[in-house]
């Protein structure tokens, strides 16, 4: 028998929702402004976790079409039917949005709840039903739910946007698309057999790697402009570091593009984002 644990966390995407709800904690934790209590990092937090997670059931429920055809996602749980599909699911799913939103209105304010919304509905329903099966372009756009995060998180201390949120919301847009073209490199079967429209598989492994490459080289760039915006010492070391070692997995990559190192430059982004949001949270402490 399934463990039960195991497929929820699987439906509901947990992993991803764990990182993107860091996200936000980082921008709120980045946010220049008055000293905001610990219970609305928790809240925010909390909110953007339940939304993320919404977001990804809602994704296994409407590809499980295309789920079935591929290596990687032919065990998840509506696909074997472990869990099973029905409209109860939608019910579940837009119970979570809708709550997630309308409690982090009232417990912080509206603009904070309009971007926790906004990551939900951008990975939802922009990336999973409208762009992913018509357009290479479908994780670019996608990538905006992470950048909704950020700004979530950032209003949850000062709803006007300002500079430095601005600037960590752009690391996040620019930090998708390598992370999961590299991924879709090493699967770029799946994605054919899936009949999906991933770089790789409309313009060819060697120049997707290229792309990458490009785009980390534009994401390590960005990366570094929190500084001009009162990021501190802690935040530039946490940046370059990680963004050398991505930088050297995504060069290895153009040069050898095969499954192997794009597997190795995924797990780099991560490492990557993991070193960065870390280095910019110890900053905002050190600096507060």
């Amino acid at each position: 028998m399934s463990n039960p644990i195991k497929q929820i966390l699987n439906v509901f995407k947990l992993r991803i929702g764990v990182v993107i709800a860091l996200t936000a904690l980082t921008g709120f934790a980045m946010t220049p402004g008055a000293h905001a209590p610990a219970w609305k990092a928790a809240l925010i937090g909390m909110m953007v976790l339940f939304s993320a997670a919404a977001a990804g059931a809602f994704n296994q429920y409407v590809e499980r079409d295309i789920d079935v055809k591929m290596t990687r996602t032919r065990n998840r749980p509506f696909v074997t039917g472990t869990l099973r599909h029905g409209p109860h699911w939608l019910w579940l799913i837009a119970i979570m949005v809708i709550g997630s939103t309308l409690a982090t209105g009232w417990a912080l304010n509206w603009v904070s709840a309009l971007y926790v919304f906004l990551g939900a509905f951008f990975y939802a329903v922009v990336y999973t039903v409208w762009l992913k099966r018509r357009t290479w372009l479908n994780i670019v756009v996608g990538g905006l739910a992470g950048s909704f995060a950020v700004m979530a998180g950032a209003a949850a201390v000062n709803p006007q946007p300002e500079p430095l949120s601005l600037s960590l919301a752009l690391v996040l847009f620019l930090w998708t698309p390598p992370h999961f073209w590299s991924l879709a490199i090493a699967r770029a079967d799946d994605y054919t057999a899936a009949g999906v429209p991933m770089l790789p598989v409309v313009i060819g492994v060697p120049a997707a790697a290229r792309v990458v490459l490009a785009n980390t080289i534009a994401l390590v760039s960005a990366s570094l402009l929190p500084m001009w915006f009162g990021a501190g010492p802690i935040y530039l070391t946490g940046a370059l570091i990680g963004g050398a070692y991505f930088l050297d997995k995504s060069v290895r990559l153009a040069r050898r593009p095969d499954r192997a190192s794009a597997m190795v430059n995924f797990h780099a982004s991560l490492l990557q984002l993991t070193v960065l949001i870390t280095a910019a949270v110890a900053d905002a402490v050190w600096r507060h």
